[in-house]
């Protein structure tokens, strides 16, 4: 198998492979199946991810000519990469395809400049969770994302050596910074903030440029930092934000 970057002429490929798995690996529904693939793989999308090479990064496996796995990654300015999404195509599966997309992956978000590597998976694909599991990353903490209408718990993975949680006091409540989760910012990241030190309720965020909570979230997931204007860029193809 052949692994590479995504070009443009691999749109198709693209969505085709995520619509298979999704079906496979997941609990949806045809509707929000085809309202993910519509959101996060219109080929206008993707075309504008491609573009953007310095933060964002498709990669591909080619077997015989037919992209049959794919990764979709992301690079923050805090020196994390994150896997957003792998998927392999389940007439292909049980032949390491998944694991060399990991690895080459790995190693690709090492190379332009990730000391950590975060892996998200929705919380009830148990072999994605297992996945991680088994390469030895720890579930740092659990986010949302949006498909067609719903709400899905999706599950942080990090093969950071310790969690990350730092805790700060606001107006007299003790809350947790977790510097392992986050957002990307049009300035810098926003991590997440918790309620606990074990991870449990999300608290708000903190905007990582100027130091400070944020917490104000509007109808359509958007954060702002009212102290210096850092706004959340979510890093899923999600036509809500483009």
């Amino acid at each position: 198998m052949k692994i590479r970057e995504a070009v443009l002429s691999d749109r198709p490929a693209i969505r085709d492979v995520a619509r298979r798995s999704l079906e496979a690996s997941y609990s949806l529904g045809p509707k929000a199946i085809t309202s993910a693939i519509e959101e996060w793989y219109d080929e206008e999308r993707i075309e504008e991810v491609l573009d953007d090479e310095s933060n964002r990064l498709i990669l591909v496996g080619e077997q015989d000519g037919q992209v049959v796995g794919l990764s979709e990654n992301v690079l923050s300015g805090d020196s994390i990469g994150t896997i957003l999404w792998l998927h392999v195509d389940p007439a292909y599966r049980g032949e390491g395809i998944g694991s060399a997309l990991f690895d080459e992956t790995h190693g690709e978000l090492h190379d332009r400049g990730a000391e950590t590597l975060q892996g998200r998976v929705l919380a009830d694909n148990v072999e994605g969770n297992s996945f991680y599991e088994d390469r030895g990353f720890e579930r740092a903490g659990t986010g949302e994302v949006d498909i067609a209408g719903r709400t899905y718990v999706e599950n942080l993975y990090t093969d950071a050596d310790e969690l990350g949680r730092e805790r700060i006091t606001d107006d007299g409540r003790t809350v947790y910074v977790d510097h392992n989760n986050h957002e990307s910012g049009s300035m810098a990241p926003f991590h997440v903030v918790h309620v606990t030190e074990e991870g449990s309720d999300r608290y708000g965020y903190f905007c990582s440029n100027c130091e400070t909570l944020a917490n104000a979230m509007d109808s359509m997931g958007r954060i702002e930092c009212d102290n210096c204007g850092n706004v959340r860029k979510p890093m899923r193809w999600d036509a809500a934000y483009l």
